[in-house]
């Protein structure tokens, strides 16, 4: 467990009761229907109480190898606002090719290209032969600045594979961008046009990495967009098509506070558990000169920055992790999700530390036989003068954001009401060699379920993503819970040096 790094949060009996979980509670007993779903701890809706030194536990990726370096001519050191999804066999990248002088001033225009990869490690970059750049086709541009009809939006291009299935082949792929936000649509998620002639969503501040996608759990589309509320702040909207008819936006709400100003949003389904919406915003931090700005890297540039523009030299960003039922209110993770770390050349500024849009499954960077991880990107060397930008992989294990850990002398954690269906219960868990989980399950009136108590559950050790849960049976061991299934249960779960991410019934 990373107690050390990690967010820890007390989960109390009174901040559970005012979470809201959408659809959930049924109305005769309370219980919270989880079905086959998998659940995970990235907020405390399930939880009724965590007792000696059970805690939620935020968890940090690991920087991987640098996965794209912009050298190209048309790229630069203005690299951010990346979307990442796989469509198929392929991983798909959308990143922002741009140059600034100290930040500020651009050295060409503004273009969005496009890199693919087979493995979601190395990436390539395709000759396009779409747009112009200095004389020639030769490149992986697919909008430029100087396009009188799109380049509008080559500033915050946010594209998505469309997933509805009423969405006709021609518009698999679409798009907002600009600011107001425009929609695009394309059939190969290359050639782009507008799908309408005004825009379908105007009120926000939009210099950001706004966002759409189809939510196929609601069956609705949903947007995240930037606006002012006491510093930058996220919006949010909804329509059940994609070119009109979208609602009045609403600010997001937060628990337990917004913690700083919030630049980017990267909010995205969670498709292991879609019924989760996983946020992964920038924070966007000034604080203004002070003693340890001087301290903090390249200060001769930073005064240079400084002269164009004082929160070029000063302001800071860093990434952050929020997580919501129904994407309106989020549970905020305060500490940063991740820092901007001790590179000492190019780090520790403003436009720096941006994570990409979407969350993509790629093989293990441990052993070829270790279970896949989530993969995710972030800008490196931003906004440097004569340096290109660069794109760092990062990665974390399947459902691995949160976890209810507890060290050692261990601790404890007991569910609200639940109901679920299958035949068994399988933990996405990591303990120590010593350390372990053990669950049990009661009935609607606190009382161990027989067959099922915490003491019948022999210590679960190891590290799995899909580990089913035992208890002894007759001199043997089971997994059978069919006989509790559509039945109001606790889980009751008990933890020493372990962390538990994840549990499913199925």
């Amino acid at each position: 467990m990373k107690q050390a790094t990690g967010f820890v949060l007390l989960a109390t009996v009174a901040m559970m009761g005012s979470v809201w979980v959408e659809g959930a509670f049924a109305a005769d007993d309370g219980a919270i229907d989880v079905g086959a779903r998998r659940e995970l701890f990235v907020d405390a809706s399930l939880i009724q109480s965590l007792d000696g030194e059970a805690r939620q536990v935020l968890h940090h990726p690991t920087p991987r190898e640098i996965v794209l370096v912009c050298d190209r001519p048309w790229e630069g050191n203005g690299l951010n606002y990346i979307t990442v999804f796989r469509d198929g066999d392929v991983y798909k990248m959308y990143y922002r090719g741009g140059d600034y002088d100290r930040g500020c001033d651009p050295t060409h225009e503004q273009v969005y290209c496009y890199a693919e990869s087979r493995d979601g490690v190395e990436w390539t970059r395709p000759n396009l032969g779409l747009v112009e750049f200095a004389g020639s086709k030769e490149n992986n541009i697919l909008l430029t600045e100087k396009d009188k009809e799109l380049g509008y939006i080559c500033h915050n291009f946010s594209p998505f594979l469309d997933t509805n299935p009423a969405s006709p082949a021609a518009e698999r792929y679409k798009a907002i961008g600009g600011g107001p936000l425009f929609a695009l649509v394309s059939p190969d998620g290359l050639r782009w046009k507008k799908a309408s002639a005004t825009p379908i969503v105007t009120v926000g501040d939009f210099d950001s990495h706004n966002l759409a996608f189809w939510d196929a759990v609601r069956g609705e589309y949903r947007a995240y967009h930037r606006k002012s509320r006491d510093g930058r702040d996220i919006m949010t909207e909804t329509s059940k098509t994609f070119f009109d008819g979208w609602s009045e936006p609403v600010f997001l709400e937060y628990t337990p506070s917004r913690g700083g100003e919030l630049y980017t949003n990267q909010v995205t389904p969670y498709y292991r558990a879609p019924h989760y919406y996983l946020g992964f915003p920038t924070r966007y931090e000034d604080r203004g000169l002070t003693p340890s700005t001087r301290h903090l890297p390249q200060w001769d540039y930073r005064q240079q920055r400084s002269a164009k523009s004082p929160r070029e030299g000063t302001a800071v960003t860093e990434g952050l992790f929020m997580a919501s039922r129904d994407g309106l209110r989020f549970q905020m993770f305060q500490e940063a999700f991740i820092r901007p770390g001790l590179r000492t050349a190019d780090s520790w500024f403003y436009g720096d530390m941006y994570q990409n849009n979407g969350l993509v499954e790629t093989r293990s960077s441990l052993a070829p036989d270790a279970p896949n991880e989530l993969s995710m990107y972030v800008t490196e060397g931003t906004l440097q003068n004569g340096k290109p930008a660069k794109l760092r992989r990062y990665t974390l294990r399947l459902d691995g954001f949160v976890s209810v850990g507890a060290t050692m002398p261990g601790g404890k954690l007991v569910t609200k009401p639940i109901r679920f269906s299958g035949k068994r219960l399988t933990l996405n868990l990591s303990s120590s060699a010593r350390g372990g989980v053990r669950v049990g399950l009661l009935d609607a009136s606190g009382a161990a379920i027989p067959g099922h108590s915490l003491d019948e559950c022999p210590w679960i050790y190891g590290d799995a993503i899909d580990r089913p849960v035992e208890w002894t049976r007759d001199k043997g061991v089971t997994d059978d819970v069919s006989a509790a299934a559509g039945k109001p249960v606790r889980m009751v779960v008990e933890l020493k040096d372990a962390d538990l991410y994840s549990f499913k019934f199925e």
